[in-house]
């Protein structure tokens, strides 16, 4: 059966959606959330209270002190490694609290 012009890939027709609902940024939010937790691991995660990216600052709650102090010596690498697993520039700084 050929596929006539107007069929779409579904992909397309979700991204076509997603920014004319302008719901972007809600899907990032979550996207740097999963992004996080699978990058840092299981170990980090579980130490992890809270994540929030506001405008292109992630803000991560760390239940322990000593943990935040190591990560804030890798903070720009951590910075890379997300960027880099999302695809595009959506974090420029990260806040550990």
């Amino acid at each position: 059966m050929a596929r006539n012009k107007e069929e779409q890939n579904i992909s397309d027709v979700l991204k076509a959606f997603v920014k004319k609902n302008k719901l972007e940024k809600g899907l990032n939010k979550v996207n740097v959330k999963e992004v996080w937790n699978a990058q840092m691991g299981p170990a980090i995660a579980k130490y992890t209270d809270e994540i929030q990216l506001n405008e292109k600052t992630l803000y991560v709650s760390l239940s322990s002190s000593v943990l935040r102090e190591e990560l804030s010596y890798g903070k720009s690498k951590i910075i890379t490694m997300i960027n880099n697993e999302l695809g595009e520039e959506l974090v420029d700084k990260l806040v550990l609290r």
